[in-house]
């Protein structure tokens, strides 16, 4: 079992994973807005959260053991790679900061009355698997641009990374549904989507900027 002194050296890898899949995982896509739903719902809140997570975390994995065989075929492939997660960052925060001085919330609409029929467990099961499995921002959050990041610590870094990755997942749907149950219709409010797309895009500017200036120090 390893050590507390063996593990101190991977806490900047597991805290700049853990800081990158939280700055992600905010974008208020697809996912996200289908918790929010589900919450809202009252229907299977904790099944949809935990199929999301394992997802989450399978995701994570499959991206940061694929990218590091990549990340042995030269430091060409690595610097490319981790340049394109930085254009990614930013043109994605960019799309957050748009809708944030636009005051056009991504969230579900708060000015329609919404009747969402009842679901079974097997619904909401395979419901939870699509927006996770099916969806292209999922594979392009967590296997890519995760799995890219993670080569900027090496091995076994990388493992660390994903790690952290994988706990700010679990931490952020876990903090989300809890939100939905004490705040409840309150977050239909155009303002509050409004203030997460302000803060989303300032953390992937961040996480974009801390990702190049990894690159680029010696």
């Amino acid at each position: 079992m390893p050590t507390l002194s063996a593990l101190l050296p991977m806490a900047p890898a597991f805290n700049a994973g853990l800081a990158l899949s939280l700055s992600l995982i905010m974008a208020l896509g697809a996912q996200n807005t289908h918790v929010i739903r589900m919450g809202l719902q009252g229907q299977h809140v904790v099944l949809t959260v935990v199929v999301c997570i394992a997802s989450d975390i399978l995701l994570i994995a499959l991206g940061v053991l694929a990218m590091a065989q990549l990340g042995g075929l030269g430091a060409g492939l690595k610097t490319a790679l981790i340049c394109g997660g930085v254009v990614f960052l930013l043109v994605y925060g960019g799309q957050a900061f748009a809708r944030f001085r636009a005051a056009t919330p991504a969230g579900p609409d708060s000015s329609a009355e919404h009747a969402w029929a009842p679901m079974s467990r097997r619904q909401a099961t395979l419901a939870a698997l699509a927006f996770a499995w099916l969806n292209p921002h999922a594979w392009l959050d967590t296997a890519v641009l995760i799995g890219t990041a993670s080569l900027a610590w090496g091995i076994p870094g990388n493992a660390a990374f994903g790690a952290g990755a994988a706990a700010g997942s679990a931490l952020w749907f876990c903090a989300l549904s809890l939100g939905v149950f004490w705040l409840g219709q309150r977050l239909k409010s155009p303002a509050i989507w409004r203030a997460l797309d302000g803060m989303v895009a300032l953390r992937m500017w961040g996480t974009a900027l801390g990702l190049l200036w990894g690159l680029l120090a010696p």
